[in-house]
């Protein structure tokens, strides 16, 4: 069942969930999954025919009955349901679209709209707001048993796809091919004018990127020796490829957390042997502030760090504490996601993100559509086969006719032909590593009755890298404190997206052409941001 061919003696991979079979084949009872949170432990063997049986059951015509290129969205937290739910839809031929729990209904309800779910899968915690979120035309199935005291909602199935997993006679159920380019991932992304973006991942384009991480040898990425710790989140594409599916290709360990706490992290990595993170800086500027660091971090043989810049401070920090270095990586959701690894040469250095990894290019361009001098600063160019295929649906604003896609990133190549960033992508907040478009928080606020205008930008701040700071415009004689509207606004936008500060001024600058002049913003009102 599992989708390989076998050329010249070598496997070739067609989907992730095939990393899953080859591991599972070549180490059977070795544990592949601790679940922190409930205490599951799952062998290789175990979690790829629980993967099957419920690949089966998401084809069965007479239970849930997904067709293949179905989108099936998953509402979860970091589990085993989680993982369980993710390579079976892969292995089923379906497209698999993660959603992030700390979304709104709102936020929820426009994603499923757009994306045109066939399926949602959540589990007791996230049942009722995916419940509420989901379209009439999509099923609601939970993983878990928790069942009788939602019966009342709508769209609930009245079995747990656990339960219909158990139920289900054994089956030689023949799973679809797939082809490299067929889409396997849709991740919704803010887009610069409010409306999410989905970002179309192909089986190839996650495959190629896993492929290229495990041939960086000095040090390795992950091995089968290794035990790796998932606390980063699966929805997003650098926990879902970077470290779940790389570690699966490596059958490797994965012990799965779901919230990051600094001292109980620790004990975790302590306690189950952790020898690989992969990691966001605001962790690594929390870890540094446990003053028993340096011992829970022995067991530790590689760091590394992505998701947002890492300043150079928490490097040298972190260093000076542990002994130990973090090696750095640069990428988007659109990469699939890594470009670049200060792993590819072994030089973890502070500010840099290293060389491009095995099939990736890049090329760094001036505003005159040249490529700049070498150490010049201009826009990151790339492209490989990580590279995503354009937006959902219609492939919209993807490479061009040569491969090459904009990244908006600005950065410039140092003596060694390493990239260092210089600047993100123009008006992007970057907070905990997930990206903030100010539109999109900018048509909340002024949806809010009683507000004329906002402007939003970010600030620097020492726990998540940026906070998001807005100006707001009143009418004349409404009475909002900044309080109101940053409570108000919590009710349509996730956690990360809500303002920590909106200032009340009495007007915006602007441009020639009327436009809010942001540039003049910091200026104009002595932001310190």
């Amino acid at each position: 069942m599992c989708q390989t061919q076998v050329v010249n003696s070598t496997i070739r991979v067609t989907s992730v969930s095939d990393f899953l079979s080859i591991s599972a084949a070549r180490d059977p009872q070795r544990v592949a999954l601790v679940d922190s949170a409930t205490g599951e432990r799952l062998t290789y063997s175990e979690l790829d025919e629980r993967v099957t049986s419920t690949a089966q059951v998401l084809m069965d015509r007479g239970l849930l009955s997904a067709r293949v290129g179905d989108r099936v969205a998953i509402l979860l937290g970091n589990s085993a349901d989680f993982v369980l739910s993710y390579f079976a839809v892969i292995r089923a031929g379906l497209v698999a679209v993660p959603l992030n729990p700390g979304y709104t209904v709102s936020e929820l309800s426009q994603i499923m709209q757009q994306c045109d779910a066939r399926l949602l899968i959540v589990d007791s915690a996230t049942g009722e707001l995916g419940v509420t979120s989901a379209s009439d035309s999509c099923t609601v199935v939970f993983c878990d048993e928790v069942i009788t005291e939602r019966e009342t909602l709508r769209g609930f199935l009245k079995q747990s796809l656990r339960s219909l997993v158990r139920g289900k006679a054994p089956s030689t159920t023949v799973f679809p091919e797939v082809a490299p380019d067929d889409l396997a991932l849709l991740l919704f992304t803010s887009g610069s004018d409010g409306d999410p973006k989905g970002v179309m991942l192909t089986h190839e384009n996650l495959v190629s990127n896993v492929q290229a991480l495990t041939d960086l040898r000095n040090p390795p990425t992950v091995s089968a020796e290794d035990t790796v710790l998932a606390v980063l989140p699966l929805f997003h594409v650098y926990g879902l490829n970077t470290v779940l599916a790389l570690a699966i290709s490596a059958g490797a360990g994965i012990v799965l957390l779901d919230r990051f706490d600094p001292v109980g992290s620790l004990e975790i990595i302590s306690r189950e042997h952790v020898t690989t993170v992969a990691g966001a800086p605001a962790m690594y500027l929390m870890w540094s502030r446990v003053p028993s660091v340096r011992e829970a971090m022995r067991p530790i043989r590689m760091l590394s760090s992505g998701g947002a810049p890492l300043p150079p401070e928490i490097f040298n920090r972190f260093e000076e504490l542990t002994g130990m270095r973090i090696y750095e990586g640069y990428g988007m959701t659109e990469t699939s996601p890594v470009i670049t690894s200060t792993v590819v040469d072994g030089r973890a250095i502070a500010g840099s993100v290293g060389l491009p990894i095995p099939g990736m290019e890049i090329k760094i361009m001036a505003d005159s559509g040249e490529e700049a001098e070498h150490g010049d600063p201009g826009e990151i160019w790339v492209r490989g086969p990580g590279v995503f295929h354009g937006y959902w649906p219609d492939h919209s604003n993807g490479p061009d006719s040569n491969g090459w896609f904009g990244t908006g990133d600005i950065g410039l190549l140092d003596e060694s032909g390493a990239l260092r960033l210089v600047d993100r992508r123009r008006e992007v907040i970057i907070v905990n590593g997930f990206n903030v478009f100010p539109r999109e928080v900018e048509i909340v606020l002024e949806g809010i009755d009683g507000v004329t205008e906002a402007a939003v930008l970010g600030r620097s701040d020492s726990e998540t890298g940026e906070a998001v700071t807005a100006l707001v415009v009143l009418r004349p004689g409404t009475a909002l404190t900044s309080d109101e509207i940053i409570e108000i606004a919590a009710q349509s936008l996730a956690r990360f997206k809500c303002p920590q500060e909106v200032r009340i001024v009495e007007s915006l600058p602007r441009s020639a052409t009327g436009k809010i002049a942001k540039g003049r913003l910091r200026e104009v009102y002595e932001l310190d941001l």
